[in-house]
């Protein structure tokens, strides 16, 4: 489990951006669609900056609940800097619950993947992008794939 969690903070330092604006948000976002349209995935895609909602989208098959999975993985991912699909393996690995670690509801705070921290160079944490919809590790691997693409098409 350690070198699962050590390879999950490696992506992160990896999947780094040189800014992020309202454009990058719409760019990453729209490729994430035609994604989902492309193999019918029943997801709902998420990206803020701060606590500016720059880019939202529900495909079909998704539903209200989708919306509050979202807004729980992003408390989580604001509150603690890292990916919500760390923190939930992270936590399992401890053996414990959100509510005995942090004493907050995972009501609230959802350490399920999917969430993943917008981090510029030289910046840090600017934001997050979202997917909810799928199992929480395939949440996290769309997530992790269509930022490593992007910056892939940036070089």
């Amino acid at each position: 489990m350690e070198d699962i969690l050590k390879q999950l903070l490696q992506v992160e330092q990896e999947l780094q951006f040189t800014s992020f604006n309202e454009t990058t948000a719409w760019q990453i976002g729209s490729q994430m669609v035609e994604h989902a349209m492309h193999e019918k995935l029943p997801i709902t895609i998420d990206i803020t900056r701060g606590q500016h909602q720059l880019f939202h989208a529900s495909m079909p098959g998704t539903a209200a609940d989708n919306d509050e999975w979202v807004k729980r993985k992003v408390r989580l991912v604001n509150r603690f800097g890292h990916s919500s699909f760390y923190m939930g393996q992270m936590l399992k690995h401890k053996g414990k619950t959100i509510e005995q670690s942090y004493l907050i509801s995972e009501s609230e705070f959802a350490p399920h993947g999917g969430c993943f921290p917008i981090i510029v160079k030289g910046t840090g944490m600017v934001g997050t992008i979202t997917v909810s919809g799928l199992p929480q590790e395939e949440d996290h691997k769309l997530v992790v794939e269509s930022i490593r693409a992007f910056l892939a098409k940036e070089k």
